[in-house]
C-alpha cells in the first residue's frame, strides 16, 4: 500500500554544528568543570563553545548548477555543519577552530533524478561529492581530506525522507535513504510494524547512512546489523543506476546489494531500499546480574549466546564501565539482559538466561517487565547513560580530556586476551604520552555463538592544544593490538578515513584488486567520497 503520511518536520530544536546531537542538550560550563575534575591533568576551565563566525570560511570555489541551484546552500552555517562527523577528533578540532576542509556547497536533493544530475555536474567540474547522511559518522566518513579536487559538495539526502510503500503481507517497506530514524519509525507505526534497528545514533542518522556503513543496532543477538534487513537497493552511480530485485533470498551469483552495503558512498549513492520489517513488540522483560569475576561473566555471556534464547539485550559492562554508567558502585561487572516479543510473554526465557548467568557466578538484580512493577535500577541507569554519553564526551573534550570509544569483534577464544591487551597497552601508551593515567573500560555490545563485539571507552587527560594527535597515537596502538589478535578494525562504525590503515591490513589482496576495479568502473572520475575504502 502506498505511503501517504509525510515525514514529520520539527524546527523546535537546533542541531549542534560542532558536537553531538541537540545544541541545547550539551553540558554547561559548571558540569564540564565538574567532570574534568575527575580526570587528573585536564584544563582548569572549559574551552569556549566554538562559533561559526570565528572560522575562516571563504567563498565557494564553484557556483552551483543553475538548474539545481534551488537545492544548494552556500551559507557559512550550513557549510560548517557539514564539514565533519561527530567523532572525538572532530569535536576536538572544532573546539580549536581547526575543522579542516569546509565543503563549498551543501546540496539537498528531493528525488533520485536530482541526485543523478548532481553527480553528472560534479563529474564534469571535478567536484568531490561526500554523502552526509545524518552526519553522525565517527570514523572520518563525511569529510574531505586533501586538495585533489577543485571543490567539495556535501550531499545531504534528508529531504528524501519518506516511507514510499508498505507491504503488510510480506512485512517489508520501500523507504527513501534520507529518512532519519525517528521519522522512519513514526511512518511505520500506523502499520503496526517496525524496522527494529536502533543504533545509538538513531535520532541523528538515516537509513541510507546505516546501509552505507553496515551499521549495527542496539540489539545484542539475532539481526544486529542493517545487512540482515535488506531486500533490495537502488543506488545512483556515475555509471548508471543499480536497482536490484526485491527477493526473500537468492543464490544467483554474488549479491549486487553486498557490493554497496558498507561502500560508504565511494561506489554510489543509495537512494532507496526495500527493508524487512516485523511486528512491534508488546511483551518485554529485563534483568541485571552482578559478577565479581569478569572472566566468569564472559563465560556466562558465551553460554547465553550459544543457547537458543536470543535475548534482545545481552550487554556486559566491566567494573569500570558499570561504575561510569551508574549500574554498579561496588567494583562488580554487570550483565544487562533484555527480552521482547510481539507474540507472547518472555519472562520464561528471561528466567532461563538468568539461571545460566547464575550458574557462572552472577548475582541477581531486579526485573523490569510488562508484568512486573519491580524496577531494575541498574538497567535504568545503563539506559540513561547510554543516551547521555555522547553529550558528556563533548563536555569532557571542552576540558581538554580525551573521551572516546572504539569497537571490534573477535572469536570467543581470542576475546579474553584481546580485552586484556587493549586495556594494558592503550593505558600504558596514554601514561607515557601525557604523564597521567588513563581509564580504559570495556563492554560487550553484540554477542554471537562464535564470538563477541567488545566496545572500549578511553578517558585520559590530553595534551593541551594537541588533543587530536594524542588520540591518533592511542588509536594507532589500539589498532595494532586488534590486528595482532585478528580482531576486526571495526564492528559497526565503518571504515571512513580514520580506519583506512587497519582496513587495508585486514582485507585480502585479491579483494583489494576487485574493489579498486569496481571503484574505477562505477566512479571513473573519482569524485565519490575520495579517500574512503580505496584510493
Amino acid at each position: 500500500m502506498p505511503g501517504t503520511t509525510p515525514p514529520p518536520t520539527s524546527a523546535t530544536r537546533t542541531r549542534s554544528w560542532w558536537g553531538w546531537g541537540w545544541a541545547d542538550a550539551h553540558p554547561d560550563d559548571a558540569e564540564c568543570a565538574a567532570m574534568g575534575a575527575l580526570i587528573p591533568g585536564t584544563l582548569a576551565h572549559p574551552l569556549p563553545v566554538p562559533r561559526v563566525r570565528d572560522l575562516d570560511i571563504g567563498r565557494p570555489a564553484v557556483e552551483p548548477p543553475a538548474g539545481l541551484a534551488h537545492l544548494v546552500a552556500t551559507g557559512p552555517q550550513e557549510r560548517a555543519a557539514h564539514a565533519m562527523g561527530k567523532a572525538y577528533r572532530d569535536v576536538a578540532r572544532a573546539l580549536r577552530g581547526r575543522p579542516g576542509r569546509i565543503p563549498d556547497l551543501v546540496a539537498r536533493p528531493t528525488e533520485e533524478r536530482e541526485v543523478a544530475d548532481l553527480l553528472d555536474w560534479a563529474g564534469e567540474r571535478q567536484v568531490a561529492v561526500v554523502p552526509y547522511g545524518g552526519g553522525s559518522s565517527v570514523s572520518g566518513g563525511v569529510e574531505y581530506r586533501g586538495d585533489a579536487h577543485r571543490a567539495v559538495l556535501s550531499l545531504d539526502l534528508t529531504a528524501m525522507g519518506r516511507v514510499l510503500e508498505v507491504d503488510a503481507v510480506g512485512r517489508a517497506a520501500r523507504i527513501q535513504a534520507g529518512t532519519l530514524g525517528p521519522s522512519l519509525e513514526d511512518q511505520l507505526r500506523p502499520h503496526g510494524l517496525t524496522l527494529r534497528h536502533f543504533p545509538q545514533s538513531f535520532e541523528f542518522s538515516t537509513l541510507g547512512g546505516w546501509l552505507a556503513t553496515r551499521a549495527g543496532g542496539h540489539y545484542a543477538t539475532g539481526r544486529t546489523h542493517i545487512d540482515d534487513f535488506v531486500q533490495s537497493l537502488r543506488v545512483v552511480t556515475p555509471a548508471g543506476t543499480s536497482a536490484s530485485w526485491r527477493l526473500p533470498a537468492s543464490g544467483a551469483g554474488p549479491s549486487p546489494d553486498r557490493l554497496f552495503l558498507g561502500s560508504e558512498g565511494a561506489l554510489g549513492i543509495i537512494t532507496e531500499a526495500w527493508v524487512r520489517l516485523q511486528e512491534r513488540p508488546t511483551h518485554k522483560a529485563s534483568a541485571s546480574l552482578a559478577f565479581t569475576d569478569f572472566h566468569a561473566a564472559l563465560e556466562a555471556v558465551r553460554a547465553i549466546a550459544q543457547s537458543d534464547l536470543s535475548p534482545a539485550n545481552c550487554r556486559l559492562l566491566d567494573a569500570g564501565e558499570a561504575a561510569l554508567s551508574g549500574a554498579s558502585h561496588d567494583g562488580s561487572a554487570v550483565l544487562v539482559l533484555g527480552f521482547e516479543s510481539a507474540d507472547g510473554p518472555v519472562t520464561a526465557r528471561l528466567g532461563q538466561a538468568v539461571d545460566l548467568a547464575r550458574s557462572h557466578g552472577g548475582r541477581r538484580g531486579g526485573v523490569d517487565g510488562v508484568d512486573s512493577a519491580d524496577t531494575d535500577a541498574a538497567v535504568g541507569a545503563w539506559r540513561s547513560a547510554f543516551l547521555r554519553m555522547p553529550y558528556l564526551r563533548d563536555g569532557l573534550a571542552r576540558m581538554g580530556a580525551v573521551a572516546e570509544t572504539f569497537e571490534t569483534a573477535a572469536t570467543w577464544d581470542r576475546i579474553p586476551g584481546l580485552i586484556e591487551a587493549v586495556r594494558t597497552e592503550v593505558g600504558e601508551a596514554a601514561l607515557k604520552a601525557s604523564g597521567h593515567p588513563a581509564t580504559v573500560n570495556c563492554r560487550l555490545t553484540q554477542v554471537y555463538p562464535d564470538g563477541a563485539a567488545p566496545y572500549f571507552t578511553v578517558l585520559a587527560a590530553g595534551r593541551p592544544g594537541d588533543e587530536v594527535a594524542f588520540w591518533d597515537d592511542l588509536k594507532a596502538v589500539a589498532s595494532d593490538v586488534l590486528h595482532r589478535h585478528r580482531a576486526t578494525i571495526t564492528h559497526h562504525h565503518a571504515v571512513g578515513r580514520d580506519h583506512r590503515p587497519g582496513y587495508d591490513r585486514q582485507r585480502p589482496d585479491p579483494f583489494s584488486l576487485a574493489l579498486r576495479a569496481a571503484k574505477g568502473a562505477l566512479d571513473p572520475r573519482g569524485i565519490l567520497n575520495p579517500g574512503v575504502l580505496v584510493d
